[in-house]
């Protein structure tokens, strides 16, 4: 993705620069991992638009940089009973390509990492503090697939504000011209079944939803008409001479 980033920018030219920031939403709230994990806000403008502010941003010049840059982060993780590693928090690192002399954003990618839900009958976790991080990750989980399910049934009223995750995303959900791009992953294992079915069933109903509104999208075609039929009529006679 990196590199077909800054392939297409070179392309484009114009002297467009690519900035990004990174951060991660734990417990409800934001923290940026470039800057000491400082605390930032989602804020909506009067357009509907959501804006991290506060975020630091840094201005990239190849995908070698960009990678660097996220290798310098420090995501909250603890051990669980499944996994010594385990992300407690959803990162996101947001990429912006910007003109120069406006400071206009002509585009902007959002990639995203879930945290992935947990039960607490299989955490096995005595800890008080991992059990509020699972609470907190099955919260956000459970608001995007009723945000996505009010998407896909075209229901008047999506919750977007149920979470900060929502909140963040409703720009990737129905902003102009954007696009969701859902990659599940999953495992082989018999025993992670049940995971693997909800995890599909939830990029399924991304890919239905998508289909659906790329479909509507589309201007509608105009239907053949079939061809017009002449009618030959005869010709009346000619009207007679004059009397003389």
């Amino acid at each position: 993705v990196a590199d077909d980033l800054f392939r297409n920018v070179r392309g484009a030219g114009g002297g467009l620069t690519v900035r990004a920031g990174f951060f991660e939403i734990y417990r409800g709230k934001c923290f940026d991992l470039l800057n000491k994990k400082r605390s930032v806000q989602v804020m909506e403008d009067e357009h509907g638009a959501q804006h991290v502010v506060g975020l630091h941003q840094s201005t990239l010049a190849s995908a070698e940089e960009l990678l660097l840059l996220l290798s310098t982060s420090d995501r909250t993780t603890r051990a669980t009973a499944q996994n010594t590693h385990s992300s407690r928090s959803h990162a996101v690192l947001q990429i912006e390509v910007v003109e120069p002399a406006s400071e206009s954003v002509r585009c902007k990618l959002s990639l995203v990492d879930l945290a992935g839900s947990e039960w607490a009958a299989k955490a096995q976790s005595d800890d008080r503090q991992n059990r509020l991080d699972g609470a907190e990750i099955n919260k956000s989980l459970l608001c995007l697939k009723e945000c996505i399910r009010a998407l896909g049934s075209q229901s008047s009223h999506v919750p977007f504000r149920g979470s900060k995750l929502t909140q963040l995303l409703k720009d990737s959900f129905v902003g102009e011209n954007s696009r969701t791009v859902m990659i599940a992953t999953i495992s082989p294992c018999s025993v992670c079944c049940e995971h693997s079915l909800n995890t599909l069933r939830y990029a399924e109903r991304v890919k239905d939803w998508q289909a659906m509104d790329r479909q509507e999208a589309q201007p509608p075609q105009p239907q053949p008409q079939p061809p017009r039929r002449r009618s030959h009529r005869p010709r009346p006679p000619p009207p007679p001479p004059p009397a003389q």
